[in-house]
């Protein structure tokens, strides 16, 4: 990186070899930033296919279209610790972990936020689909749903307080994607007609079977009914979730060709619990849920009994609740209505109307 000799602010992008990333560097380029783009490089295990040289070639290319400097910022050892550790460990404690939130928390607004702040950086900028405003009347950044409602991202972003909110751009928070993809033509951005990337961050799709099998030994377990009984087999409890209805065996002699849905899983016995029906199990559906490792954004917990709306994965529809009780051993929400099964360490986001209050991981 050269030498600044320009009095604009210095804005640090996440080139992601994306579009969203793409055109985030353009418009905050056309907006008057001194703009360098970053491809972070993570940690990737020997037997995925390599896809990161490939992406950091279009993210190089994206910098040279635009003009701006371009560095690699080399952050494997904090992927491989902060998120990719962290999943193996809470599936092998069987719980289902979020590595997408791992990933902005320790990644993108964790180890490359410091970094870039630490070289200079007025602002780090990443092309998520979220908006983070001042707040003059409370003194306080907010952060609210993007406008594009399917493409909204601040489910995944709820560990950001007010200490990083004022130093982090999100360009396209504001913008619909088709509008995106147009802003990529009209730049003449060679990323312009790339597809989205899908999976886990960075990663992209994995089997997420295959992946743990080669760091937990698969052990051949029971699938049990609603009353106790053996109707099938599986590979390993720590491998499956709550709600999923595929990966196991059911034994032909022993039940009909319903679809089985797991409603409960003991890693102590190593078996399953399926049934037919999961909406009508008692198992599966809750009113009460209890996170911690709490994070609110304006560093304020909701008021006890405030009405608000929350989901408990990406892209459920939001749902009415209120908070119950907020103290060091969790905080109690109770939704207006039953939900399918809260996943433990999954993460709860808590939302007032487009502003997201914060989240925590479901216990």
């Amino acid at each position: 990186m050269t030498k600044r000799t320009k009095t604009k602010p210095l804005v640090f992008v996440g080139l992601s070899g994306g579009v969203d990333s793409s055109v985030s560097a353009a418009l905050l380029q056309k907006q008057g930033y001194e703009v360098v783009g970053v491809f972070i490089k993570v940690w990737q295990p020997d037997f995925i296919e390599c896809t990161w040289k490939d992406e950091r070639r279009d993210a190089m290319r994206v910098a040279a279209h635009l003009g701006i400097p371009f560095l690699t910022m080399d952050l494997q050892k904090e992927y491989k610790r902060g998120v990719a550790d962290y999943m193996i460990s809470e599936y092998r404690a069987g719980r289902t972990p979020n590595p997408d939130v791992m990933c902005n928390k320790e990644v993108k607004f964790g180890a490359f936020f410091k970094k870039a702040r630490a070289m200079g950086a007025d602002f780090v900028a990443t092309g998520h689909y979220a908006r983070n405003d001042f707040d003059t009347k409370k003194g306080k950044w907010t952060m609210k749903k993007g406008k594009d409602v399917e493409k909204d991202q601040s489910y995944f972003l709820w560990t950001l307080d007010q200490k990083k909110l004022p130093y982090v751009l999100f360009p396209v928070g504001g913008l619909a994607k088709p509008a995106v993809r147009k802003h990529a033509v009209q730049f003449g951005l060679p990323t312009a007609a790339k597809k989205d990337s899908q999976g886990v961050c960075f990663l992209g799709k994995l089997d997420m079977k295959d992946f743990l099998s080669h760091y937990i030994k698969p052990k051949k377990g029971a699938v049990l009914d609603t009353e106790g009984n053996r109707i099938g087999s599986h590979t390993g409890a720590v491998f499956y979730t709550i709600g999923e209805r595929h990966g196991f065996i059911i034994d032909t002699n022993s039940t009909d060709n319903a679809p089985r849905y797991i409603i409960a899983k003991d890693i102590q016995k190593n078996t399953l619990t399926v049934s037919a029906n999961p909406s009508r199990e008692k198992e599966t559906v809750v009113r009460d849920v209890v996170i911690n490792e709490t994070n609110w954004i304006s560093g304020t917990a909701p008021v006890i009994g405030k009405k608000v709306l929350a989901r408990l994965r990406y892209r459920q529809e939001l749902q009415q609740c209120e908070v119950v009780s907020a103290n060091k051993q969790g905080t109690l929400v109770r939704f207006a209505v039953v939900q399918p099964t809260a996943s433990s360490g999954q993460s709860m986001v808590i939302y007032d109307g487009d502003t997201c209050l914060g989240g925590g991981v479901i216990m």
